[in-house]
């Protein structure tokens, strides 16, 4: 490679920020509540950074990310970086105050919408453009992160999510082409790359993911012509773009014809695909991501080596990295010591990850003898774990094979709709909540007792009564009209299930970073999926007992199991999918037969697995509902079976919501107007829905005349008959103030529209 710059040979594409005990949740949730200041704050931020970046080069990478930790979100830190945030936080002066008022909104400001991140369980915030939008430099935190790592002696590569990307993950606020604004947005990206070669940067690296996805010929010309831009700045450091989650595709050969330096491909979720033509590139540094950033088996040798091997021998410069950024994967397995030793062995998280790039990089470099030992154990777990008996239940298998593919509830919709509200006799729009509660010091302070042996089992099951009891007798007061029992006994929609399910291993310290301080464990699908027992018909049936209005027995769907668990590759995502839905349809099953007349099984995630590119999207969502349907059709017409999606863009999938045929389904539309109501009326969409009145990522308590307004808005779209009143989603994470406050409200904004 002729350039200036000296090359590295190993790295990843970004690193987590949580911290390795989320550190950085609690010091922001705290800078929230008043009990730490900015200062503090800051001060356990640094600290984070420093360990963490130190680790990475003491672990060998060359070539160490920079600029990726965010107090939230690495796209409203961009939005902060062009200056184009929203008008309405401008009157906050205190510059921290006004970056969490976009993120998560305050008492008078409503935040910016939030979506997934690709294909990921990660939501971003939704940047607001219009044609006039005034964009500016502010390049101070890149500049400082960049500094602070090159004070330590670390390899520092500044990370900026690239222009493409992000206009195209943008909002339009005035309908205009967002695209149309890159002649803005390139002399302030140039003025960067100046500014960051001046504070002793040698590469940067300019994340565009939506690289991956199907792209325009007027998208592919404004590639070339934005990096052929780019590549012409005098005195700036080498470009890398990196591109993950999928192939690049024909973005590739456009990008090689720039003259940026490197190009990072995702060779874990895009295959074999983009090989071929890196081997021709043989002027540009390919950033190889064999070793998988988003999900946490160990790298087969065996297949990794052999494309790094190709692409040297063809000449080209390598240097091994992650397929994307570690911010989807656990720090370490370090505190895994209660997981089983052979499933153990499987694994890498964020740290093993990083030492298998090193073992990659050195055998590429010095030959598989130089790190032989290595290598042997890797190929011996791999080995191990695809010879496992638990990878197949052929009792599960041969259940599947049996039923109906086509499971569905053989009566219409609307017949359904009278022989249920005959049952349920419910007034003109019900008002409901999602599923969950607060959780309270209370519910935290007992879990974590039953988890150090402190109290047993009884009593823990006892204190969680109590809790619903209190939620029960709350909700009646309040006036809702189906009620649910809080889940306080649940820890995470899907682990809960996952810790009652065969198949699946749940971790100690397992944290991912959702959104913001949010921070989920997903469980691991190892093996087959078998339901031993009954999960949730205990807890539900004991919150019927307590009230004579209906409550909800609360599932969560095998899609989003599946979207929010670390899932086996050894198989199709479907066979899994169908193994899970088998469980929940028992689950229905049992519930029904327990006297429960309405049962919600959440989807938040069914927009989530969407593949990118729409060449492969018609068959996921085929498997997708399928799914679902199966486990949910094994119900009596009269059982009214709910569902909830949440913070997606619903207008690719909004066929398959309707062939979801759930009698009614609640739907995250607060903070985007109700948009997603005509998405559904063009799509003919009959059944039951309920779009949220009122944001619960917010701590804001919306007014009655505030609700009555969106309920307005949705009752142009919707009849009466259909609609329900309900939040955008669970209310775990609230404060139990805010939840009365809003939910009072929420009723009485019904009312008054009856």
């Amino acid at each position: 490679m002729s350039n200036p710059h000296t090359t590295f040979s190993a790295t990843v594409l970004g690193l987590p920020r949580i911290g390795p005990n989320r550190e950085l949740k609690r010091a922001t949730e705290s800078y929230w509540a008043g009990r730490l200041d900015a200062e503090g704050l800051h001060a356990v931020a640094a600290d984070l950074r420093t360990t963490q970046l130190t680790a990475a080069r003491d672990a060998g990478l060359d070539s160490v990310p920079v600029g990726t930790f965010s107090y939230y979100d690495q796209v409203l830190d961009t939005a902060v970086l062009l200056g184009a945030l929203p008008e309405r936080v401008s009157g906050i002066a205190d510059e921290l105050d006004r970056y969490f008022a976009a993120a998560r909104g305050n008492a008078e400001v409503a935040p910016l919408e939030m979506t997934k991140w690709f294909d990921t369980n990660y939501h971003y915030l939704v940047p607001e453009l219009a044609a006039d939008t005034a964009f500016s430099l502010h390049p101070e935190k890149p500049l400082a992160e960049l500094r602070e790592a090159l004070a330590l002696g670390v390899p520092a590569r500044p990370v900026v999510i690239g222009p493409i990307t992000f206009l195209k993950l943008a909002k339009s606020v005035d309908g205009s082409d967002l695209l149309e604004r890159l002649p803005d947005l390139l002399p302030l990206y140039a003025q960067l790359l100046g500014l960051l070669a001046e504070a002793g940067a040698q590469w940067v690296q300019i994340d565009e993911p939506s690289l991956v996805t199907d792209l325009t010929e007027a998208e592919l010309a404004a590639v070339r012509s934005t990096y052929q831009q780019l590549s012409r700045v005098p005195a700036r450091p080498a470009v890398l773009v990196a591109a993950y989650f999928g192939r690049l595709g024909v973005a590739l050969p456009v990008l090689a014809e720039t003259g940026i330096e490197g190009i990072a491909v995702d060779l874990v979720a895009g295959g074999d695909a983009d090989v071929a033509v890196a081997q021709s590139l043989t002027d540009k540094l390919i950033v190889a991501g064999v070793v998988d950033g988003h999900n946490i088996w160990r790298v087969d040798p065996d297949h990794a080596l052999p494309q790094l091997t190709g692409l040297r021998d063809a000449g080209v410069p390598v240097a091994v990295s992650s397929s994307c950024s570690l911010l989807h994967v656990p720090y370490s397995l370090a505190p895994e010591t209660d997981l089983d030793e052979r499933l153990r062995n499987w694994l890498a998280f964020g740290e093993e990850k990083i030492a298998e790039i090193r073992v990659l990089a050195t055998a590429l470099a010095e030959g598989e003898e130089a790190v032989a030992e290595a290598l042997e154990i890797a190929r011996t777990a791999v080995a191990a774990r695809l010879a496992d008996p638990r990878l197949r239940v052929e009792s599960v298998r041969a259940r599947l094979a049996a039923l109906d593919a086509d499971a569905v509830r053989r009566t219409p919709a609307d017949e359904r709709r009278v022989l249920q509200q005959q049952r349920l006799n419910l007034p003109l729009l019900p008002t409901t909540t999602i599923g969950s509660y607060p959780q309270t010091s209370r519910i935290r302070v007992a879990r974590a007792q039953l988890r150090r042996g402190e109290i047993d089992q009884t009593e823990y099951d006892t204190r969680m009564r109590a809790e619903i009891a209190e939620v029960i007798a709350l909700q009646e007061e309040i006036g809702l009209d189906v009620l649910v029992h809080g889940e306080p006994e649940r820890n995470d929609m899907a682990q809960y299930f996952a810790e009652q399910l065969d198949g699946f291993a749940a971790t100690i310290n397992g944290w991912v970073q959702s959104y913001g301080t949010r921070c989920v464990r997903p469980p691991i699908v190892y093996g087959d999926v078998v339901r031993p027992r009954v999960m949730t018909v205990d807890w539900i049936t004991y919150a019927q007992s307590l009230t004579s209005r209906p409550v909800k027995g609360m599932l969560t769907g095998p899609v989003t199991i599946l979207a929010w668990s670390f899932i086996r590759d050894d198989q199709p995502l479907s066979d899994t999918a169908r193994q899970i839905a088998l469980a929940i349809r028992d689950e229905t099953v049992d519930l029904e037969t327990a006297g429960i007349g309405i049962i919600q099984v959440d989807e938040p995630a069914l927009r989530e697995l969407l593949p990118l590119r729409k060449a492969d999207q018609a068959a996921y969502l085929d498997w997708a509902v399928e799914a679902f349907r199966l486990s949910t059709s094994g119900v009596a017409d009269t059982t009214q079976i709910h569902t909830h999606l949440c913070y997606s863009e619903f207008g690719e999938v909004i066929g398959a919501i309707a062939g979801l045929d759930a009698d009614v389904t609640s739907i995250e539309a607060a903070r985007s107007h109700m948009e997603v109501l005509d998405d559904l009326n063009a799509a003919g969409f009959g059944l039951g829905v309920g779009p949220g009145v009122y944001d619960i990522h917010s701590p804001r308590v919306p007014g009655t005349e505030e609700i009555e307004k969106s309920l307005e808005l949705a009752l142009k779209a919707v009849p009466a008959e259909r609609l329900w009143v309900n939040p955008d989603c669970g209310l775990k994470t609230r404060r139990t103030d805010e939840v009365i406050a809003s939910l009072r409200n929420l009723v009485a904004a019904a009312q008054a529209l009856r």
